[in-house]
């Protein structure tokens, strides 16, 4: 089972994103990832129907575009490039394209949008407040003022598969959320904590459940805007009464392996489900939240 998006689907070659001369050679024969200040790119249909990645030539970017050095794949260079939306392609987002991608064009995704994210927002020097410039072909940002240079913010968060031990797992919906559709929890790492503690800290200040045996599963870049999701499977501690914080979760609850399985089933066909269940539906294939999921249920 693969993790959507996870896929190290190129060679970042980083020595080469301070050699000017190197990029400037690759830069004609290259792909590029276009991406505009909303993080969409072009698409179009591929043979399976769905929208995948539209790669773009050199040769159609404008000069000004900041243009970010992603890596190599078989000798060929792939960059980002920022630009605005035209309607040569149907821009989507990574969410649409992100299900039917390929390793290569989850990977290419996930980086220029990272990057696009992380430069949107960090414009200044968090030092004496100038505007920084893009160096190292797009990887660093450097105050022209005190020479500072400043790296790409990935925050880390943690998300959970509670259970029982037996055949029950620990869901919740979030306000944001309709009804019937639940996840597992998660929350953002603070600092000093490890990726464990998180874990406990998180599911006890969420649903007011302690857990034990906490075990790593796997993890997935997540740019929305600059997440990476550490998944983890929890097992219950001892009283399993979910005491709601209801500033963070709608509900939560205990479903059976029967319940999940067929509220994985509507959600994949793309039905609302019966209207009398509480739990209709999970997050889709996409998600590290759904490969835990799945995980659990297949074991």
């Amino acid at each position: 089972m693969n993790l959507p998006l996870a896929a190290s689907a190129f060679d970042r070659v980083a020595h080469r994103r301070d050699d000017a001369e190197w990029l400037a050679a690759a830069w004609p024969a290259a792909r590029v990832v276009a991406v505009s200040s909303r993080s969409v790119s072009p698409s179009a249909p591929g043979p399976d129907g769905a929208p995948h990645l539209v790669l773009r030539d050199p040769a159609s970017i404008p000069d000004a575009a900041p243009r970010r050095f992603l890596g190599v794949v078989d000798g060929t260079p792939y960059f980002a490039a920022r630009v605005d939306p035209d309607d040569a392609d149907e821009w989507l987002s990574l969410r649409e394209i992100g299900p039917r991608a390929d390793d290569l064009e989850a990977a290419l995704l996930v980086a220029a949008i990272g990057l696009e994210q992380w430069h949107l927002r960090h414009t200044h020097c968090p030092r004496c407040g100038t505007p920084t410039a893009e160096t190292k072909a797009g990887w660093t940002r450097t105050c022209p003022n005190d020479g500072s240079e400043h790296f790409p913010r990935t925050d880390p968060a943690v998300i959970m598969l509670v259970h029982d031990g037996g055949g029950r797992a620990l869901l919740g919906r979030g306000h944001q959320w309709g009804a019937g559709r639940f996840s597992t929890l998660a929350g953002f790492v603070e600092p000093g904590e490890s990726l464990e503690a998180a874990v406990a800290r998180e599911v006890h200040e969420e649903v007011g459940v302690t857990v034990r045996d906490v075990r790593y599963v796997a993890s997935q870049p997540w740019p929305f805007p600059a997440s990476l999701m550490v998944g983890f499977t929890a097992v219950l501690d001892g009283d399993p009464s979910v005491h709601l914080d209801p500033v963070e979760l709608a509900e939560a609850g205990w479903f059976t392996r029967e319940q999940i399985h067929r509220a994985r089933a509507w959600t994949d066909a793309g039905e609302a489900g019966d209207p009398g269940a509480t739990l209709r539906g999970i997050s889709p294939r996409l998600s590290i939240s759904r490969y835990l999921v799945d995980v659990w249920l297949d074991a």
